[in-house]
């Protein structure tokens, strides 16, 4: 595990495990993991079980998104990891979702120059809260 300073060759969307679980039809890890590679286009995302969170991967900049949009986000336990901020990140051949408490690469790390659309992540996190807001009370 290196921690990484953000804001500089990227930053990092934080999204709850349940927005996800939410969209990925199943709230095994691997089910979710499937779901992101395809959602996000192949753009890393890492896992960190412990805390139920996910992070894309996503351009330096996002974090200046409009503060409308960031309060929103930050209801539903979204937040955007930039300049100031610090990310654990796994080594790269941590792909193992059966570790219970290791951060993995839910989707791996291709490239350097590959990182997630920030409208795509932002339409996931939308279509997440979109779903959480409908469902059923249980």
């Amino acid at each position: 595990m290196a921690l990484l300073p953000m804001g500089g060759l990227f930053s990092a969307v934080r999204m709850p495990e349940y927005l996800l679980t939410a969209l990925s039809g199943g709230a095994e890890a691997a089910c979710v993991d499937d779901f992101l590679a395809e959602a996000l286009g192949g753009g890393p995302v890492i896992c960190d079980p412990r805390f139920s969170r996910y992070y894309a991967l996503v351009p330096a900049d996002v974090p200046t998104t409009p503060h409308r949009m960031a309060d929103t986000w930050h209801a539903l336990g979204v937040s955007c990891l930039g300049r100031g901020s610090h990310l654990g990140v796994p080594r790269l051949d941590a792909v193992d979702s059966r570790r219970p408490s290791a951060s993995y690469w839910s989707v791996p790390l291709n490239s350097a120059a590959m990182l997630c659309t920030p409208l795509v992540v932002a339409r996931l996190i939308a279509a997440g809260r979109s779903r959480v807001d409908t469902e059923p009370e249980a």
